[in-house]
């Protein structure tokens, strides 16, 4: 199946290790669909817990579909992603033992179904944040001297 990317979670990257992703599925209505088809979606603030054994998605913000009426469901609403138990259980253990965190990285359409990368991340301290940002800007330095000498 063609995957195609909606959105992605660029401050998760920023924020966290990603340790470990999962694939997972996520319950929407029709209007939510069409919403996203036309791209509005955000998650950058979104996060993810475990509530009576079912995994929930939180503050995955989905713009109301201009021609949806009464049918259009509140942008910040709890959603429910799909699962199987075991795999839950494994991940709330990790969640509760290990002080990870479960975080949205991505958002993408796997043939017609909406589809959510789940990632279990550890935080970044600040140094670590600062380390990448002087790997970034010397790799860009780099780029441009490369790109100079081969003019």
């Amino acid at each position: 199946m063609e995957t195609k990317t909606i959105t992605t979670n660029k401050k998760a990257f920023f924020e966290y290790f990603v340790v470990e992703s999962f694939e997972c599925g996520i319950a929407l209505t029709g209007t939510e669909i069409k919403s996203i088809r036309q791209g509005g979606v955000n998650l950058k603030d979104a996060w993810c817990s475990v509530d009576d054994g079912e995994m929930i998605i939180k503050q995955m913000h989905i713009s109301p579909y201009e021609h949806g009426n009464r049918f259009n469901q509140p942008p910040a609403r709890n959603r429910k992603l799909l699962m199987h138990k075991r795999e839950i259980m494994r991940l709330l253990g990790a969640v509760k033992q290990d002080g990870m965190a479960l975080v949205p990285l991505s958002l993408y359409f796997k043939g017609s179904l909406v589809k959510v990368q789940l990632g279990l991340c550890k935080g970044k301290k600040l140094h670590d944040k600062r380390e990448v940002a002087a790997k970034r800007d010397a790799n860009r330095t780099i780029d441009r001297a490369l790109k100079e000498q081969n003019r």
